[in-house]
């Protein structure tokens, strides 16, 4: 199915910009730069951004902008789908299993979010687990008990149950090549930001139990470099 790809909106691109800078902190002056290049005029941009400190995605600190909490941990874990997480494997798994019920759906769902959010698979109702390979703090949360585990089958078939591996890896491909072949600004950062919202869905996997033509690292790649590219065009 080919990749959808439209400009992104004003405040989307601001925040593309910040989700993607390193530090997380910009001048005015540098967002409305990087907003003429991608065709939003200054006026339009400057709305972006007061609607954005209004909603708390973006806050002032000493006269520049910086992302508001939720965004600042969302680029967190888009940053471990970009760089490397992963720490020497040996073998074992973490479980997570949720031990308190007749919770509101609402913390029902905030709960699946989270773990979801570090990577954890459900093997089933209640059950979550992953490889223990990532360098990251643990889920902390005093609704599950948490475990390291090691199953006795295939660890790779399990893997391979647990993910559509093979769907992440088309559509990963998919997504490189309408960022190799797209040239026109705006629509090249909207294709950027499919790319980093993928790698970060990318279960982090083991290099054992991906497959062989697993393109996590070239995703990777493209997208650190495209980060070089906004860093450029921010510092004119």
């Amino acid at each position: 199915m080919p990749v959808a790809l439209a400009p992104l909106p004003a405040r989307s691109v601001v925040l593309s910009l910040m989700l993607g800078s390193h530090p997380d902190r910009m001048r005015a002056a540098e967002l409305i730069r990087a907003g003429a290049h991608f065709g939003i005029a200054a006026p339009t941009l400057r709305v972006a951004l007061s609607r954005a400190v209004a909603a708390g995605d973006l806050r002032r600190s000493d006269g520049d902008y910086v992302l508001g909490e939720r965004l600042a941990a969302r680029q967190r874990w888009q940053d471990e789908g970009v760089e490397d997480a992963e720490r020497p494997w040996d073998g074992s798994w973490e479980m997570a299993v949720v031990v308190v019920s007749g919770r509101p759906g609402p913390e029902r769902a905030a709960l699946r979010e989270r773990l979801a959010r570090h990577r954890l698979a459900e093997l089933r109702e209640g059950v979550w687990t992953r490889p223990a390979n990532l360098r990251r703090a643990g889920i902390g949360d005093p609704v599950l008990a948490t475990f390291a585990a090691r199953p006795d089958g295939d660890a790779a078939t399990l893997a391979g149950g647990l993910w559509d591996l093979n769907e992440w890896s088309r559509r990963g491909r998919d997504l490189l090549e309408l960022l190799t072949r797209t040239s026109e600004p705006a629509r090249r950062l909207a294709a950027a930001a499919q790319l980093v919202r993928h790698l970060a869905a990318d279960p982090l996997l083991p290099g054992t139990l991906l497959p062989g033509d697993w393109p996590g690292a070239e995703l990777r790649a493209a997208y650190a470099a495209y980060q070089g590219e906004l860093r450029d065009l921010a510092l004119g």
